[in-house]
């Protein structure tokens, strides 16, 4: 039984630290709040502005995107929720100190690092991963004053997911189709001089198994000044990818072969940029010397059973001329001290979200979202995976709340503010956030944002 002043487990609130403020985040946040469990959550966010990939990661002409900021809105107005901007965990705090001042932590800090071609020259000069170029064009403090040579009329982007799509359009949109849009001011001015005119998607594998969701791939065929082009002899399927689009299941593969076999037989007349879709191809090095100039691409077989299929390199080999190359073939999450890592699958090691090292599970340590599973889904995927997140810490309740009450985010104010972190509250970024939008009307755009962390705190 317990004492007079001790709360009992059950109206005991459970202290929840959520490092993250994306999707994941606010949807493990959700989650708990919704649990029916006495609960308080704080969000921990590097920046002084959350929200993650849905506000830097999602391409600026995709405004209908950035509509799950909505529902994370309405989140953060719970008594329950406390944001926890501007503070960086595993610099500013510690994993430990969290773990010590909450019941649970979790860890929704997503996948950061782009995966690498592994290919002789791909750290020359104008080569590129595509986060950076997101990051830059989205205004992300990260990437505010990464520089992007687009001076040479040929762009390169390896990978055909719908980030290289992403990448892709907005090299190939002309600035009015921009202009409107929330991308950042510096990089619409860069835009507007270059000089690009041909981009050459490039996938290792074949148009049936091309990533580009049908909806990504029909916005080439709207483009005002670029035209969507395809070799029609690549459009050749082996009995392996013609049973792939066949299969009931795969109706994205029929309907990106359509769009495909539209661009094959496009009239580029009329058009001043061309983008050419390029399938079985793979680099095998970049070539320059003060800074890239050319990629050589190796000519691929596919082999394997339907839905396994492999490409391995045929040994044709042909050199394409470029000034700019954009790597866009995967994320990986970051490494956290105090944190299980998973080196090979690039996430902290875990099992159903309960973070594990050698010994077995790390008592009150869970992670969600892309850190968790890898790189997979759209936006609204985080929400089925961080329900099973605290689905599993709520069944934990017990164990975690056996060490009593714990203090949360206000055993950290006056240790942060010794260590010089000024804390941005929720009400703080809303201040942030009307400005931005202040900032834009003159130009018409929904928002002009701050690309800098200096900017943003200004503000306050």
């Amino acid at each position: 039984m317990a004492e007079a002043n001790t709360p009992s487990p059950r109206t005991m609130p459970l202290r929840v630290a959520v490092v993250g403020s994306g999707p994941s985040g606010f949807y493990t946040t959700e989650a708990l709040i919704k649990s029916g469990q006495p609960v308080i959550v704080d969000l921990f966010e590097r920046l002084p502005a959350p929200y993650g990939l849905v506000r830097y990661g999602v391409a600026p002409d995709h405004p209908k995107l950035k509509q799950a900021i909505q529902v994370y809105e309405k989140i953060a107005q719970s008594p329950q929720f406390n944001f926890v901007g501007n503070v960086t965990v595993g610099r500013d705090l510690s994993v430990d100190e969290l773990r010590h001042a909450y019941h649970a932590v979790v860890l929704t800090c997503g996948a950061e690092a782009d995966r690498r071609l592994g290919v002789t020259g791909e750290d020359l000069p104008g080569s590129h991963t595509a986060t950076e170029f997101v990051g830059w064009y989205n205004g992300h403090p990260d990437y505010r004053d990464r520089v992007f040579d687009l001076s040479h009329e040929v762009a390169v982007v390896i990978g055909q997911g719908n980030v290289a799509a992403d990448v892709a359009r907005v090299l190939a949109k002309t600035v009015d189709e921009l202009r409107t849009t929330d991308i950042a001011a510096y990089a619409l001015d860069v835009l507007a001089e270059s000089a690009v005119r041909e981009i050459h998607v490039i996938g290792r594998r074949g148009p049936a198994q091309a990533k580009f969701t049908p909806k990504e791939l029909r916005e080439f065929v709207e483009l005002a000044d670029c035209q969507a082009r395809v070799n029609v002899d690549e459009l050749d399927l082996n009995a392996a990818s013609e049973a792939e689009v066949a299969d009931k299941g795969n109706a994205n593969a029929r309907k990106n072969i359509a769009l495909f076999q539209k661009f094959a037989q496009a009239d580029p007349a009329d058009k001043r940029r061309q983008c050419y879709f390029r399938f079985l191809k793979s680099p095998t090095a970049l070539f320059g010397t003060e800074r890239l100039e050319a990629v050589e691409l190796e000519t691929n077989r596919l082999s394997g059973e339907p839905f396994a299929q492999s490409a391995q390199g045929a040994g044709v080999i042909q050199t394409l001329d470029c000034g700019i190359l954009f790597r866009s073939i995967g994320y990986r999450g970051m490494p956290m001290a105090g944190v299980p890592f998973d080196e090979r699958r690039g996430v902290f090691s875990n099992r159903d979200g309960r973070i594990q090292d050698e010994r077995g599970v790390v008592p009150g340590l869970y992670t969600a979202g892309w850190i968790k599973r890898g790189p997979t889904g759209i936006i609204g995927t985080n929400r089925a995976d961080s329900v099973a997140t605290v689905e599993a810490l709520l069944a934990d309740v017990e164990a975690l709340q056996s060490s009593g009450a714990k203090p949360g985010a206000d055993a950290f104010y006056p240790v942060l503010a010794e260590r010089g972190v000024r804390v941005v509250s929720f009400s703080d970024w809303e201040k942030i956030d009307a400005a931005e939008i202040a900032r834009g009307v003159p130009q018409g755009k929904p928002r002009e944002k701050f690309a800098r962390v200096e900017e943003m705190l200004s503000q306050l």
